[in-house]
């Protein structure tokens, strides 16, 4: 990589970490385009071990778990067919667990939306804890046995089924269909009805999406290559825990994620980020 200043460096994440495309960062900082992204590379390999080596020995209770989509080189439908069926090609989803009182995003795996990756992804998560917590998830199948294999009946887990109901004419392609109720279903132990919930892990989809063009939808924006996909996806989570504070802790005074779980004492800046790759 091009040899830049650290604080050229700061402006091209903190550009990407706010929303905006490869192309408009290089617009903004005066960066060419291969510069910035090698240096997402870096970074985003730093924020991934960093991470990795960090998440570990949490006192969470209470995790949410969802899936979101996204798509990597071509949407599903055009994959070219010397393709088909290779991973970062067509849809990928990042599977993300939330904890649900201090918002730290506890694990985070990239990959596909089956049985493989479901076994993961819940591993890693109950590798991260240190107590018996109560889980939710939506109604994917493929977390019936792996959360089972992971935990045993060290755990209340409960699936919470959203019904929806017929799309709306006209609308079918902007508008998704109506969300008519859900279906609470206790899968494991005994969960507490009140925290039966995966509101917050949703409302971090938004996050995701407002916070990675990439994920944006209705837009040319996407991941070339499933490695970069994954290098934005664990700079966004870098971000996220430890250097944006979060409305719902700021009494009594403004918190990361990663402050009140006790990760660490302070904000971080996207400079301490940057230094992660040094």
């Amino acid at each position: 990589m091009n040899k830049i200043s650290i604080e050229k460096q700061v402006q091209v994440i903190t550009a990407l970490v706010e929303g905006n495309s490869i192309r408009a960062t290089c617009r903004m900082t005066g960066t060419a385009k291969g510069t910035v992204t090698r240096l997402l590379t870096s970074v985003g390999k730093a924020c991934a071990l960093y991470q990795d080596k960090t998440l570990i020995n949490l006192n969470s209770k209470h995790i949410q778990c969802d899936e979101i989509w996204s798509f990597c080189y071509a949407k599903q439908k055009n994959v070219p067919e010397n393709k088909q069926g290779k991973f970062g090609y067509g849809d990928v989803w990042t599977w993300v667990a939330l904890d649900a009182d201090t918002k730290l995003c506890v694990s985070f795996l990239v990959g596909l939306r089956n049985i493989e990756c479901a076994t993961h992804f819940i591993n890693d998560a109950k590798d991260r804890l240190l107590n018996r917590i109560q889980l939710t998830t939506d109604g994917n199948k493929a977390y019936l046995n792996t959360v089972e294999d992971a935990f045993g009946i060290d755990i209340d887990y409960a699936m919470l089924n959203k019904l929806y109901g017929k799309e709306s004419e006209g609308e079918k392609r902007y508008s998704p269909a109506i969300c008519l109720g859900t279906e609470k279903q206790i899968i494991r132990g005994n969960p507490d009805d009140k925290f039966i919930s995966t509101s917050f892990v949703e409302r971090q989809n938004l996050t995701m999406r407002m916070s990675m063009r990439r994920f944006t939808r209705l837009t040319n924006a996407f991941s070339k290559k499933i490695e970069n996909l994954e290098y934005a996806v664990a700079l966004h989570f870098m971000y996220y825990n430890f250097a944006r504070p979060h409305k719902t802790l700021a009494n009594p005074y403004p918190r990361t994620p990663a402050m009140a779980s006790g990760i660490t004492n302070r904000i971080w800046s996207v400079e301490d980020i940057v230094k992660l790759a040094k």
